[in-house]
């Protein structure tokens, strides 16, 4: 009788092409996926006089570098010349190796990496997925295995289709239960790292399960799986059901007509068996989650809304405490403080963690018939995601309420396109990270969900979007 295997250990293993002495395994890939950032690896393959293995199993965005204004103008629109010359770049480069999907500043499903793949059914479960993103494990909400790459191996895999790794562990996440209202996905990982710390899933693949899982939509489970990465963990992956099959089925890239029933069957068969063993395992209860809100500069140091800064002496390990002390001083804050004390001079709602169309409609529910009292700005994670907003009237929405109507790009996430906060602002933001300087050097980070990054607009504070539901 064979081993019961969990669903992490069925993909790995069927995509193993050869062994090395040392453990690392070349692994073949299915799709691999690559932003302005690289130019260096196509560099490198016309160097060797060495071309693209599988063009049609590239995918190229325009997205780090993108200008969130101006974009009728194209290509004049960028007016940082380093960050031009990128996104030239990258058009010459995808032209060079013949790969056509290739979604550029003024492609009409332009957008960030990580959300224009789920919009044309890329990913699909049993899949491995690379990417020159770390988050390109979001796609594992689609119970693929998807993560990123450093330069060279990149290069590796436009050249070969292949990648050498070394095999993480399977770890599992139980949530179980209901979330309660106001409480999202974001919350959920929030809670997640919160209790297993920032290096938590270093060594492994975690499998996310439980009925609250299971209870979150397509867009909820990519916001889990984007930030496993924040838990070091390698990628994050939930079983497919039917919830994925919808998703996936009539997209340009998903299976179509006779070849559906096959590949659905095959989906089905990926699951983690019953019995299959996990080295390690985390529970939380669903609706003991509430929304949360970061107050360090790390992803670990976060709470409730409704709670206070904890005192650094608190914790155990000095390591953690050291660490806090020192969060705590760049942030400005002081221990006791209520977390809905907390004012914020800017707002960013986008990235590739939260600018999905589900994203929009949540921070429109609170922003609707208020007023913002600091700066924000909506940033769609896809030209497609802001026709389809536009559609339900959600810009009006927030322009009414007073917020900037951007177009997509990753924006104030990673600061590298113009949009970014002056030294000593702090911000509400729906990204996924909140280490010093992130959204521009002295910025100071707070990490929620869109509702709560709507609540903070309207009311200039950290508040706890269920006062406004």
């Amino acid at each position: 009788m064979c081993a019961a295997m969990t669903m992490f250990d069925k993909i790995w293993d069927m995509h193993v092409v050869g062994e090395r002495e040392d453990g690392e395994q070349l692994m073949y890939v299915d799709y691999n996926v690559v932003s302005e950032g690289p130019f260096y690896a196509f560099n490198g393959l016309r160097q060797e006089g060495r071309g693209v293995r599988h063009p049609d199993k590239t995918l190229a965005m325009a997205d780090h570098y993108a200008p969130t204004t101006g974009r009728d103008r194209g290509i004049d629109s960028v007016a940082d010349p380093e960050a031009r010359v990128m996104i030239e770049q990258l058009a010459v480069n995808t032209a060079w190796a013949g790969i056509t999907r290739h979604y550029g500043l003024t492609h009409p499903q332009q957008g960030i990496m990580h959300v224009v793949p789920a919009e044309l059914g890329m990913p699909q479960p049993g899949m491995i997925i690379t990417g020159a993103d770390s988050h390109t494990s979001t796609n594992g909400a689609f119970g693929a295995c998807g993560f990123g790459l450093g330069a060279s191996q990149v290069k590796h895999v436009l050249a070969t289709q292949t990648i050498w790794l070394r095999k993480p562990k399977p770890m599992r996440v139980w949530v179980d239960g209901t979330l309660g209202g106001g409480v999202s996905a974001k919350d959920v990982i929030l809670a997640i790292i919160a209790r297993i710390g920032v290096g938590g899933g270093v060594g492994f693949a975690l499998e996310y399960a439980g009925s609250a899982i299971r209870g979150l939509s397509m867009e909820g489970r990519m916001t889990l799986c984007n930030m496993s990465i924040e838990a070091g963990a390698r990628m994050g992956m939930v079983a497919p059901d039917g919830k994925t099959f919808e998703h996936l089925r009539g997209r340009e890239l998903a299976p179509q007509a006779d070849e559906w029933a096959q590949a659905e069957k095959f989906w089905r068969s990926l699951l983690t068996d019953e019995g299959a063993q996990f080295p390690r395992e985390a529970r939380l209860q669903g609706d003991a989650i509430e929304p949360m809100a970061t107050w360090g500069t790390s992803l670990d140091e976060a709470g409730p809304v409704g709670g206070r800064i904890p005192d650094p002496g608190s914790f155990a390990d000095p390591g953690r405490r050291g660490r806090a002390e020192k969060a705590l001083a760049y942030m400005g804050l002081t221990p006791g403080m209520p977390i809905a004390d907390i004012q914020v001079d800017r707002v960013f709602i986008g990235s590739c963690t939260n600018a999905r169309l589900e994203d929009l409609r949540a921070a429109a529910k609170v922003a609707r018939g208020r007023k913002a009292r600091v700066p924000a700005m909506v940033v769609p994670g896809s030209m497609t995601v802001k026709r389809r907003a536009e559609e339900e009237g959600l810009h009006e929405v927030f322009l009414r309420a007073g917020f900037e109507w951007r177009d997509p790009g990753c924006s104030m996430c990673v600061s590298a396109n113009g949009d970014r906060l002056a030294p000593g602002e702090r911000s509400a933001s729906t990204s996924n990270r909140n280490f010093e300087g992130r959204q521009g050097r002295g910025s100071r980070t707070h990490i929620v969900s869109p509702a709560m990054a709507a609540a903070a607009a309207v009311s200039g504070r950290l508040a706890d979007v269920r006062d406004f539901l």
